[in-house]
């Protein structure tokens, strides 16, 4: 039978607990006082107030010294386990204060996913490195599902989007770009244009994108017709590709800035499209701290990564 409530003890504070958990600690008040930054009457108080509301003694009084009984060394133990488990809980509240722990779950084109997020990634995780990422690559129409359904947190994706239930931030721009091999005899020309290519071979990303439509467009407008070599559909294939010496690549000069290396080169591509990457969340629930702070770090990376040299 449940006992009355006047007969139960009180619920105890933690200041409290602490307390008693430093004099077992330090073996005295005066000891407790100093680590906790009170007063040693303070300290004294709260022990027999403690006592008062649990009803037996934790500590024998010896000519001023604090002697643990065989009640209180039995809960001290539990005492030290309470106040750690206390103490994970403050951390983990710290942590989510300060988003140094937490899940994002985002989804990007696969080029942007392998070229430009791992060095956003990197910067986010120097100041948050308990943070974990879940990152994936799907269609277009997969995406915009994905991110209405809320299964990912966020998305990076090309404008335009032409989505009411999702809110787009550009985040960040960049130009088109020829990639070619430093041997290309096309190397030589300050920009390339649809009639300076002709008909040499040509890597391309295909004709089903806005982009894709865009580059046949121009060849057509200068009585031009591309000669495609390959048709692939990431940027680090068609940097891959030649590389080896198959062709030139029409690129966004974003995507192609962690594959220009030797022997490959980069020329500015008339006409010049744009091309505008967003970053996109759902108009139907509120960004989360963490994401927000995600949101932030990748303003400020893509300022630092598109500034003027």
């Amino acid at each position: 039978m449940r006992p009355p409530a006047a007969s139960l003890p009180r619920r105890l504070g933690l200041t409290a607990l602490t307390a008693f958990s430093e004099i077992m600690r330090t073996g005295s008040a005066t000891g407790a006082a100093r680590v906790l930054g009170l007063s040693q009457p303070a300290i004294s108080r709260l022990i027999a107030r403690m006592e008062q509301d649990i009803g037996f003694e934790l500590f024998y009084r010896d000519k001023g010294r604090l002697v643990p009984t065989q009640d209180g060394l039995m809960l001290a133990d539990e005492v030290e386990l309470a106040l750690a488990s206390v103490a994970r809980v403050q951390g983990l509240v710290r942590d989510i204060s300060t988003h140094s722990v937490g899940e994002i779950r985002l989804i990007a084109p696969p080029s942007f996913a392998s070229g430009i997020l791992p060095g956003l990634i990197a910067a986010f995780m120097q100041r948050h490195p308990r943070v974990r990422f879940s990152i994936d690559s799907r269609s277009i129409p997969t995406t915009k599902t994905m991110l209405a359904t809320r299964v990912v947190d966020c998305a990076f994706m090309r404008l335009p989007l032409d989505r009411d239930d999702f809110i787009a931030e550009t985040i960040v721009s960049s130009g088109s770009v020829c990639v070619l091999h430093q041997d290309n005899p096309l190397a030589a020309l300050a920009t390339l244009d649809p009639a300076s290519i002709g008909d040499a071979p040509v890597v391309t990303l295909g004709t089903a994108s806005v982009f894709g439509r865009q580059i046949d467009q121009a060849f057509r407008d200068q009585g031009q017709r591309q000669n495609v070599a390959v048709e692939c559909h990431t940027t680090s294939a068609a940097c891959g590709l030649v590389g080896a010496g198959i062709g030139v690549a029409i690129l966004n000069e974003l995507l192609v800035r962690p594959y220009v290396r030797p022997p490959l080169l980069v020329r500015p591509f008339a006409p010049n499209f744009t091309h505008d990457y967003a970053f996109v969340v759902s108009a139907q629930s509120k960004l989360s701290r963490l994401i927000e702070e995600f949101r932030d770090e990748a303003r400020r990376y893509f300022s630092v990564e598109t500034a003027p040299e």
